[in-house]
């Protein structure tokens, strides 16, 4: 029978078990054997990581062929309008192609959301927003530069949903573990 983790990756956490000697790694917070990470969350980021022992799972996961939905809650400089949330919604040229569409809606501050350590950086004269973004692709540091492209960098980024796992009531830097077939 394979496992499958849901963890809730803090900020400044490497998603790899071997120790760099600058970051925490997930090792500093599962101590589960034979568990690896279906895909990455970059340092600066938080939120959903999806961990298992189940290769053609963590493969199904991971390979772009599959789009496996991932929903973001991003929090940009400034209050992007609806000309770049068109943008977003029709894909966005970047260095390395074309994106795919996402799904894109300015959302209200999370009521539930926890601190940020270190918080993000408060400036006074400009204004943020937060925004529920959905992709079905994973390039390096997609969400922050399709963001960026349109005008509205990306200060905080939570990976809140992949496919049907969500970050539900899982407080940072915990897990929990799913029963699989």
């Amino acid at each position: 029978m394979s496992r499958i983790l849901l963890f809730n990756k803090p900020y400044g956490v490497i998603c790899q078990f071997s120790r760099d000697g600058m970051h925490p790694t997930l090792a500093d917070y599962i101590a589960v054997p034979e568990v690896y990470p279906a895909g990455r969350l970059d340092t600066d980021s938080e939120g959903l990581l999806l961990l298992t022992d189940d290769g053609k799972l963590q493969h199904r996961i991971t390979d772009p062929r599959h789009k496996l939905p991932k929903t973001y809650l991003v929090q940009a400089e400034g209050v992007p309008d609806e000309a770049a949330l068109l943008k977003l919604r029709q894909g966005v040229q970047l260095k390395d192609g074309m994106t795919l569409p996402a799904e894109v809606r300015l959302i209200s501050e999370p009521v539930d959301l926890w601190p940020r350590t270190p918080p993000v950086r408060f400036r006074k004269e400009i204004p943020t927003s937060w925004l529920e973004l959905t992709i079905r692709e994973g390039r390096n540091r997609q969400v922050r530069r399709m963001t960026a492209a349109v005008g509205f960098p990306t200060l905080r980024l939570i990976r809140w949903r992949i496919g049907d796992w969500s970050l539900e009531g899982l407080p940072p830097g915990k897990w929990r573990s799913l029963p699989t077939a």
